[in-house]
């Protein structure tokens, strides 16, 4: 039977973007919700071991546990790490910051990526690319609105989880040529779960909790038991943290990166419904003009970027 490339199937790469976006956005808003009673490390403990076990059976779906063979060990530890770093420090923001915000911060990836394949890549960058780039600074600017008496230093943090999900996907790119999307996500969630473990051992008991500031409250607090009425949610997002791993790494393994990263935008008018709904928080005139030059910069140099490599293929 003839089994299809990765890279080829460009619509079934758009489903998983789509759905896969839907689902890490519901997560997403799950982890803020528990975000004032419970430690950050806690929620992404018990997450990921509920995540392992559908990730199990996508692997016994896709071909059994020989799929956990990879000869990209390294870098399927340096994408996982990668992604615990987005994890963390946009669930820190959140916490603190209007959930819309923070994801359109979020969004200044593309931008990232144009700005670090110059010294990275050696890549020649056009003033067309420039300009976008500088847009969508601009709209960091009204974004963090530096001009306010009380400045949030937390506004920084989806720029750090941004930096390292673009890179991290550059990684899924690589590695998605010779691995499954379970493959992937398997060795994620057993990253996760070492990682918040050896997090728990060193502050679990809350020894270096502070109070004043709801990211490093989210951070340092001590865990708990989940209340009873917390346990579904807690259960929600393990599931939709495996689905949403497995969905994400599949879109990104299928199809171009170039063709199917706009789709990821998908997320920015979800999160301002949901906030909305959750928590009444909309954003402020000056923010949604921030969203505005932040998501239009970002689809322009994606567009860019597609042109850019139909032009290298016909040359």
């Amino acid at each position: 039977m003839h089994e299809e490339s990765p890279g080829n199937n460009n619509v079934n790469g758009i489903y998983c973007i789509l759905l896969g976006m839907l689902v890490v956005t519901l997560q997403d808003c799950a982890v803020k919700w528990l975000s004032p009673d419970y430690a950050l490390h806690l929620i992404m403990l018990i997450r990921s071991l509920i995540g392992l076990t559908i990730v199990f059976l996508l692997i016994k779906i896709e071909g059994g546990f020989v799929l956990l063979k990879t000869r990209n060990l390294g870098w399927q530890l340096l994408r996982a790490t990668l992604l615990i770093l987005a994890n963390l420090t946009l669930f820190m923001a959140v916490a603190s910051m209007p959930y819309a915000e923070a994801i359109a911060l979020f969004f200044v990836a593309p931008l990232l990526i144009t700005i670090l394949s110059i010294p990275i890549l050696g890549e020649q960058v056009g003033a067309r690319r420039w300009s976008a780039v500088i847009v969508g600074l601009a709209g960091v600017g009204f974004m963090l609105r530096p001009s306010e008496d009380i400045f949030n230093w937390a506004s920084f943090l989806p720029l750090a989880a941004a930096f390292s999900y673009a890179s991290m996907q550059m990684l899924t790119r690589k590695i998605g040529a010779t691995d499954k999307a379970s493959t992937m996500s398997f060795y994620m969630q057993c990253t996760m779960i070492v990682t918040c473990v050896v997090v728990w051992a060193i502050i679990g008991d809350g020894r270096f909790a502070v109070t004043g500031h709801a990211s490093l409250d989210f951070l340092l607090r001590a865990w708990t038991i989940p209340a009873v009425d917390d346990v579904w949610i807690f259960i929600c997002c393990g599931i939709l943290s495996g689905f949403g791993s497995y969905l994400l790494s599949q879109s990104y393994r299928l199809a171009q990166a170039n063709l199917i990263a706009p789709f990821e935008y998908i997320a920015l008018p979800l999160s301002v419904l949901l906030g909305f709904i959750l928590w009444n928080e909309f954003p402020k005139p000056g923010g949604v003009f921030g969203m505005v030059l932040i998501v239009s910069a970002g689809l322009y140099t994606l567009y860019r970027e597609r042109l850019r490599n139909n032009k290298i293929i016909l040359d």
